[in-house]
């Protein structure tokens, strides 16, 4: 499937790699299919790329690249919702943005995602040990930030 991107231009991206969010992201409800783009072949980020939207993207990762034991409850609700055959069958990313110069990730408002049904969903934690703007690395140093911010 080709799209249209504002940061790589047109790119062509396998539709196995296309994400769908049945009632959007928070903030952007009518945007509901993303591709999961890889920017390098072994990447630690990824871009979550608008289908239908060439502005709308969000640098992702898995969250456990930076904190090993990060773990997200799934509800059982949820895991029928979203099609998958267990909790074993979903994968999980954070979004990533740069505040003050270090990268951050916003652990409290994880995304499942079902590996074989593509399907998505934001889900909002309420585990005080994580934060909204969590440290992964800094700009200068380019090393792992151990503390929570």
């Amino acid at each position: 499937m080709l799209i249209q991107t504002s940061r790589f231009g047109r790119i062509e991206v396998d539709e196995a790699r296309i994400i769908s969010f049945s009632e959007g992201l928070p903030g952007f409800p009518k945007h509901r299919r993303f591709a999961l783009v890889q920017p390098s072949p072994d990447p630690v980020f990824l871009w979550m790329q608008c289908v239908d939207d060439p502005e709308l993207a969000f640098v992702v990762c898995d969250p456990r690249s930076f904190v090993p034991d990060y773990r997200v409850p799934i509800r059982k609700d949820e895991i029928a919702a979203l099609a998958f055959a267990d909790a074993a069958d979903c994968h999980v990313l954070v979004i990533v943005n740069t505040v003050n110069g270090e990268l951050t990730a916003n652990l409290l408002g994880p995304i499942v995602v079902g590996a074989h049904s593509r399907r998505a969903r934001q889900v909002v934690l309420s585990d005080k040990r994580y934060g909204i703007r969590h440290r992964l690395l800094s700009r200068c140093s380019r090393q792992p930030v151990a503390q929570m911010a």
